[in-house]
């Protein structure tokens, strides 16, 4: 198995703009008294802060990131770090199952880009209606360590492009390199030719998150969409 040396800044991960707003409760309060008995109501059903609070059989609670000295030092992205391991897809992703979900970034928006749109296509295709238009923002984070990389293996099953055979074959090599103690992946874009990309197993070695630019992906009738910076 090939290791590479990683340290390497701003890899990119795109959220829907959604999730990156103020708290949505905000405006349903006139005080910061109120917001918190809100947010606790809030947090007997959000997946992440039950996570936070409880754990979950494939998450230990100590592995997610939290506030130090809540008053003084505070994370940014802290919130988004959990979500991406907290809110798993049901039939997880390429490289994690549906019990734990994993952080997925690459080292342009585009690559990025076309991850997010190749997603979002297939939802309008169960629809029929490719008529659509979305904004991402950009989460930029920092990496050090040393990963296993699949560069120069494009056979390998865990990159075949069709998700009923790669995701299966990709989630069951992750939870093999996390058993040896790898806490995440290099590997070739498989949506985007030339494109790299890397997953985070673990939240903790996700560092200096931070907001980068925004952009949209519009549908006209069909699968092909196009992508613009706002």
């Amino acid at each position: 198995m090939k290791l590479a040396a990683l340290n390497d800044r701003g890899l990119v991960r795109l959220i829907p703009q959604t999730r990156h707003k103020p708290p949505v409760l905000r405006g349903l309060v006139d005080t910061d008294e109120e917001l918190e008995i809100l947010a606790e109501l809030e947090g007997q059903t959000s997946a992440r802060l039950v996570t936070e609070r409880e754990g979950s059989p494939a998450l230990d609670r100590r592995e997610l990131v939290f506030k130090r000295r809540a008053h003084d030092l505070k994370v940014y992205g802290l919130a988004h770090i959990n979500a991406a391991f907290t809110y798993p897809r049901p039939t997880g992703n390429r490289f994690n199952a549906g019990d734990r979900g994993a952080w997925y970034c690459s080292y342009d928006v585009l690559t990025s880009a076309e991850e997010v749109g190749f997603h979002r296509t297939r939802e309008l295709g169960y629809a029929g209606i490719y008529e659509d238009e979305a904004i991402y923002v950009e989460l930029l984070a920092d990496f050090i360590g040393e990963f296993p990389d699949m560069d120069g293996m494009p056979d390998h099953a865990a990159l075949n492009p069709d998700p009923e055979i790669g995701y299966p074959e990709g989630q069951a090599y992750a939870a093999q390199l996390r058993r040896e103690g790898f806490q995440g992946l290099l590997y070739p874009s498989v949506r985007r030719p030339g494109g790299r990309c890397f997953v985070a197993f673990d939240p903790g070695i996700i560092q200096n998150v931070r907001p980068g630019a925004s952009w949209k992906l519009t549908w006209k009738g069909t699968p092909h969409y196009t992508v613009a910076g706002l």
